[in-house]
């Protein structure tokens, strides 16, 4: 048997998620026919490609030789899709869309639906996940972040100022800016402790303590409409959800930047371009 393609997939998604269910459901194919289809590469190369231990799938010498090979194997395979993807002239077709969950859900569908209307024959899938889908593998033709992208392969451009404010449940009084003895905050968790926000909370109420922490804005804006503590939200997440008010500041929490990309070589696809033009109109 010579291996095929779509072998050297099957052994890149074991390399990467380490079992052979977690690369079925990367794959969208059964864990047997994972089993199966690596014993059958194995066989007609000759060599063992990982040890089975109890924490999962391990790579032996030859198959991090072989890593190598089939990762160059996939960069290839993949520019020859977005080669032929980025020529197609039809607006239909699929466009796979990566974003924050907030974001998905307060920005971008109202505008999708919008682009739904006017091109039915488009299908858009709407990713949300914290850890956005990678363009060079075509994991998503679309990616919204909060900061620009710097891979040469990818256009980058700003789409939209997101403002930000301080919310409190809607039953409480405005909090002072200063001291924040007595009050209780909910605010991103640890590993986004970094985050301009997090900062502007913790300066303005040094005294405030920390109630809930969630790397969810939207579960942060449901704590705070139960009455855990006031939250600093993106003002179109803080102001759609029922139960909280927004604080009039002077000097309210900065804002952030929202930056979308997309793969070079998927510049001319006319859906593509087409969707970004709406949302930037429509944005």
């Amino acid at each position: 048997m010579t291996p095929e393609w779509s072998d050297f997939r099957i052994f890149l998604a074991i390399a990467r998620e380490g079992t052979l269910g977690a690369g079925a459901r990367r794959l969208g194919l059964t864990q047997p026919t994972m089993g199966r289809r690596l014993k059958a590469l194995e066989g007609a190369l000759g060599t063992v490609l990982f040890q089975r231990t109890a924490d999962g799938f391990v790579l032996t010498d030859e198959g991090r030789l072989l890593l190598t090979h089939a990762e160059r194997m996939e960069e290839e395979a993949i520019a020859v899709e977005r080669g032929l993807a980025g020529s197609a002239k039809e607006l239909d077709g699929l466009v796979r869309i990566s974003s924050s969950d907030w974001f998905g859900v307060h920005v971008l569908s109202p505008l999708l639906a919008g682009f739904s209307l006017r091109h039915p024959k488009v299908v858009v899938e709407l990713l949300t996940d914290s850890s956005l889908l990678n363009l060079s593998r075509r994991e998503a033709d679309l990616v919204f972040r909060i900061r620009p992208f710097t891979e040469t392969d990818v256009v980058s451009r700003k789409f939209m100022h997101v403002d930000y404010a301080l919310y409190v449940p809607e039953h409480c009084p405005d909090p002072a800016i200063g001291d924040g003895a007595g009050l209780s905050l909910v605010t991103m968790d640890e590993a986004f402790g970094g985050m301009p926000d997090v900062a502007w909370l913790s300066e303005s109420f040094p005294n405030a303590v920390v109630a809930l922490r969630s790397n969810s804005r939207d579960v942060q804006a449901r704590l705070c409409a139960g009455g855990a503590g006031m939250a600093v939200l993106p003002v179109p997440l803080g102001d759609s959800t029922p139960g909280i008010r927004r604080v009039a500041l002077s000097s309210p929490p900065p804002g952030r930047d929202t930056w979308l990309g997309y793969h070079r070589d998927m510049r001319r696809l006319p859906r593509l371009r087409a969707l970004i033009d709406h949302l930037i109109a429509a944005g």
